[in-house]
C-alpha cells in the first residue's frame, strides 16, 4: 500500500500523472488521522522527490521503483512478522524548504523506519541533517553531489556514483572521445548543476581544453537567448551543462535557433528521453548525457524488474532501478533489524557488506557512499536515448 503526504498539485502537470491523485487524496485523510502516532501494525520506508511539476517524471520513476520493491516484498511473506511495509511519499517539487518540511513530517511519524530520497542533491542536503539528529537512515538513489557524504552523518547512505567521478569522466570523454579543444560551460546554479559543471571544469583544465567562460542560468528561466548571444561569437566545440532536462532542452533549442553547432553534453540530469520530446527529436540529435550506470534494459538480472514495472507504471525511468534497489536495500536491513526500532535499523544498515542489485554490486564505504562508481555515456539518435558505453 503506498501512502502520500503532500497533495497539492501544479497546474502544468500532465495528464498521465491524474490516475495518482486517489491515491495521494488518500494518503492525505489516513495521515490526518493518524497524526505523529503508531499504527501496531505497519512499518513506513519513506520516499522524497519532486512527485509534480516540471521534474516529476524523475521522481515519480524513483518513488515507483521503491513502491515496487515494496509490494513485491509484501508479497512475499512479513518482512516483519506482524507488520506489513508502506511506501509514504512526499512531494519536495524540488524545493529545499519543502524538502526541509517533508523531512520533518517522516520524523515525526513513528512509523516511519527510514526514508529513501531526496531526488535533488540541493534538497537532500538540508534534509540529511533532520534524518541524522533523529538517527533515521535515509538513502538517496539519485543525489550525486560528493558534498552529502563528507557531512559526516552516519546515518546517510547513496546508491549513485557521485559527480566528483561523472564530471571528470564527461570532460575526459568529450577531449579524447570527441576531440573537443575548447568548451563554455553552463550551471543551473543548485547544488547539483554547478557541483557538477566544476567537477567538469577541473578535468577539462587536466586534459588541456580551452575553457571559453562558465556562466550561471536559474532553474525556471526561459529565455537565455541573451547569454547564448554573448557565447556564440567564441564559437565553442562544446556547451557542456550542469542541470536538468527542463532547461536543457530549452537551452539546446535556443541554440539552435541562433545557429550554434556546437556539440552539447550535460550530466544525469538531461540523461532522459523528456529532454528529446521538450527539445525535439531533430535538434536533440547528437546531444551527448553522462548518467550513473548503463543501460538497464540491457543487464539480464534487470529483466524481470522491467517486466514487472513497465506492467504496473508504463516505461521504466532512468532512476527507477535505482529506487527500485535502494528500497530492497531498506527492506533487509528492516528484516535483520527484526523490530519497528530506527537505531536497529541503522546499525543493521552498517552491517550490510554488500548488497547484489539490479543496478549492480551495492557497497557502502565508511562514508555511506557507494563504492561502484561505474558511468555510462548515452547519446540521443531519433529521439530515444541510447547507450554508447562505459566513460573512460
Amino acid at each position: 500500500m503506498r501512502l502520500a503526504a503532500n497533495t497539492r498539485r501544479q497546474g502544468s502537470m500532465k495528464k498521465t500523472h491524474l490516475n495518482l491523485i486517489p491515491f495521494f487524496v488518500l494518503g492525505f485523510i489516513l495521515q490526518g488521522c493518524e497524526g505523529s502516532g503508531s499504527q501496531n501494525s505497519v512499518i513506513k520506508i519513506g520516499c522524497a522527490a519532486p512527485l509534480t511539476g516540471d521534474q516529476a517524471q524523475l521522481g515519480l520513476g524513483m518513488c515507483r521503483g521503491v513502491e515496487l520493491a515494496v509490494q513485491q516484498a509484501n508479497a512475499n511473506g512479513d518482512v516483519i512478522k506482524g507488520l506489513k511495509v508502506e511506501v509514504l511519499e512526499f512531494d519536495d517539487q524540488h524545493n529545499p524548504a519543502q524538502a526541509v518540511n517533508g523531512a520533518k513530517k517522516f520524523v515525526a511519524d513513528r512509523d516511519v523506519a527510514a526514508v529513501i530520497g531526496h531526488f535533488n542533491s540541493s534538497c537532500t542536503k538540508p534534509a540529511s541533517a533532520i534524518y541524522h539528529e533523529a538517527g533515521m537512515v535515509s538513502m538517496t538513489p539519485a543525489s550525486t553531489n560528493p558534498e552529502l557524504s563528507r557531512q559526516g552523518f552516519q546515518t546517510f547512505f547513496r546508491v549513485a556514483a557521485t559527480d566528483d567521478v561523472q564530471g571528470p569522466k564527461g570532460a575526459s570523454y568529450a577531449a579524447k572521445a570527441l576531440g573537443i579543444k575548447n568548451v563554455f560551460i553552463i550551471d543551473d546554479k543548485t547544488t547539483y548543476g554547478k557541483g557538477l559543471a566544476d567537477e567538469f571544469e577541473k578535468e577539462a583544465v587536466k586534459q588541456g581544453l580551452n575553457v571559453l567562460g562558465h556562466e550561471g542560468i536559474t532553474q525556471g528561466d526561459k529565455d537565455f537567448t541573451p547569454l547564448l548571444t554573448k557565447i556564440r561569437p567564441m564559437n565553442p566545440e562544446l556547451i557542456y551543462f550542469g542541470g536538468i532536462y527542463p532547461e536543457g532542452a530549452l537551452l539546446l533549442r535556443q541554440a539552435r535557433s541562433l545557429e550554434m553547432k556546437s556539440f552539447f553534453m550535460g550530466g544525469d540530469g538531461i540523461a532522459t528521453s523528456i529532454f528529446s520530446e521538450l527539445a525535439t527529436a531533430e535538434i536533440a540529435e547528437g546531444a551527448y548525457a553522462t548518467m550513473v550506470g548503463g543501460d538497464i534494459k540491457k543487464v539480464p538480472s534487470a529483466a524481470q524488474f522491467i517486466k514487472d514495472y513497465e506492467a504496473k507504471y508504463g516505461e521504466v525511468g532512468q532512476w527507477s532501478a535505482y529506487g527500485f534497489d535502494a528500497a530492497n536495500i531498506l527492506i533487509e536491513a528492516i528484516r535483520k533489524a527484526g523490530a519497528k526500532d530506527r537505531a536497529a535499523v541503522l546499525r543493521a544498515m552498517r552491517e550490510i557488506p554488500k548488497f547484489d542489485g539490479i543496478t549492480g554490486e551495492v557497497v557502502f564505504d565508511e562514508k555511506g557512499d557507494n563504492k561502484n562508481q561505474f558511468i555510462g555515456v548515452f547519446k540521443f539518435e531519433h529521439g530515444k536515448l541510447a547507450y554508447i558505453g562505459p566513460a573512460e
